[in-house]
């Protein structure tokens, strides 16, 4: 303990002025995990007062990784309104006689983060139930809503078929991902996947392996490998770790619509004659059915909870449409002019997609602290805490500190990347009172910081 005072008195520096030092356990923590204070930025501070309990480099920009979503699930609330909801629509390029369309079926995304395939199912079950049995030309896919370069899913972590690596798309279906169901049977295995797509086939060619070191990193040694319209999966599979699944993109977005328009269409009895491609629809077409998604509040639930982040890059392009596209630059406009107004000066703020998948992104703890401040009192306050993982319960927090007496009360946004570990959000303390915690760890050891980050948590919610 004489220790971890001497530390605490030679590193004052790192600390507001008048903040109280950081607690024993949280340095003894940092110092087993090998990582210094200049590393990590911490905020603690009881909701509605004016200066914080305990900063430590609390102005520094830092990356916020997944914590950056509550920067644009908040802007969503605010900017767009909790019930606001995507559309995606059908048109009729063509004549429609007695079930049979002489033309194309124009089907136009505007960005729903949620399109999931059950709800595409239901759609086209309707496009059948108005009177759309046979389609005599294309399947035209109109993405144009989005303004936005290539995007390269290997570009962050050279992983490109990980679900989190998906780009953003108008014409988001399903999260552009496919569910891979591994099941052992003895010395054979079986994989199916979810939803079956025409024209594409899984050339199976894992072999059973025993299990090393538990089931953790069941999938370390399975290696997938897209090729065309074949998805060739190599590799061991741990037979002893049971039943798995993943969710992998192993295809474009337009071909996999495609593929899954097909395979649902031919299973309603319908006909496409056609080919599939990217178009959009003539002066003459007519509008012939609009899907609406679910409502933001409920979007925001999935994006912070389960800290999706294609959902998130959706919603963040979503805020800078103008009714005729939407851009990243155009987002980031918007985002700035939601701060100015909410008088919130956050000048080292960098913003590239607003889900923290980023190597460039920048928040301060301060400023972090100060949003969730502001979140605090605003009227929409319920929906976003309600949209962050409850501790120890659910969502990305499910298995942190599920026995503490800390579990059940704090929301807080976890997030993670390669040298980074953050956490923000609120802990309702023992007295019952709210505090707003933000905890960043940008350092190659952040992975194991999670036991200091654990340990403040505890701390705050002991507090009378």
């Amino acid at each position: 303990m004489k220790l971890i005072t001497a530390l605490v008195a030679t590193l004052l520096s790192a600390f507001t002025v008048n903040a109280a030092p950081l607690p024993p356990q949280v340095l003894q923590e940092l110092k087993k995990a090998h990582i210094p204070l200049s590393a990590v930025g911490i905020v603690v501070q009881q909701a509605g007062a004016r200066a914080p309990l305990v900063a430590v480099n609390a102005k520094a920009p830092m990356n916020p990784a997944s914590t950056m979503k509550l920067l644009t699930t908040y802007a969503g609330l605010e900017l767009l309104g909790p019930a606001y909801t995507w559309k995606t629509e059908a048109w009729l390029d063509g004549r429609l006689e007695q079930g049979v369309l002489q033309g194309d079926l124009v089907l136009k995304g505007y960005g729903d983060p949620k399109f999931t395939i059950e709800q595409f199912w239901l759609w086209l079950r309707e496009l059948r139930a108005r009177g759309l049995r046979e389609i005599r030309g294309d399947l035209v896919l109109d993405r144009s809503f989005f303004d936005l370069p290539a995007h390269d899913p290997a570009a962050f972590d050279n992983d490109p078929v990980r679900a989190y690596n998906v780009g953003p798309d108008a014409l988001l279906l399903n999260f552009n991902t496919l569910r891979l169901r591994y099941l052992p049977d003895g010395s054979a295995l079986k994989v199916i996947s979810e939803p079956a797509l025409d024209g594409v086939t899984l050339d199976n060619r894992l072999e059973p392996q025993p299990t090393k070191g538990g089931c953790d990193n069941w999938d370390d040694a399975i290696r997938v490998q897209p090729d065309g319209d074949r998805v060739i999966l190599q590799g061991g599979y741990p037979s002893e770790c049971g039943e798995r699944e993943q969710n992998l993109s192993v295809m474009p977005h337009t071909r996999y619509v495609a593929a899954v328009f097909r395979a649902l269409w031919q299973e309603m009895g319908g006909t496409l004659q056609g080919n599939a491609r990217e178009g959009a629809a003539g002066a003459g077409a007519q509008l012939f059915s609009t899907h609406q998604s679910a409502p933001l509040s409920e979007v925001i639930r999935d994006i912070n909870k389960f800290s999706n982040n294609v959902m998130a890059r959706q919603l963040f392009l979503t805020l800078g449409a103008d009714g005729t596209t939407a851009s990243l630059p155009r987002s980031v406009r918007a985002m700035q002019g939601w701060l100015e107004r909410k008088e919130l000066d956050f000048p080292e703020l960098v913003l590239e997609n607003g889900a923290g998948l980023s190597r460039a992104e920048r928040i301060s703890p301060q400023h972090l602290a100060q949003l969730l401040q502001s979140a605090a009192t605003s009227p929409l306050s319920a929906e976003l805490a309600a949209s962050l993982p409850i501790l120890g319960v659910d969502g990305s927090a499910k298995k942190r500190l599920q026995k503490s007496p800390a579990a059940s009360h704090a929301h807080l946004k976890t997030g993670t990347l390669e040298g980074v570990k953050t956490i923000a959000g609120y802990v309702r303390s023992r007295a019952d009172r709210e505090w707003i915690v933000v905890f960043f760890i940008n350092h190659p050891n952040a992975k194991s910081g999670q036991a200091a980050q654990d340990a403040l948590i505890e701390w705050v919610q002991r507090r009378r």
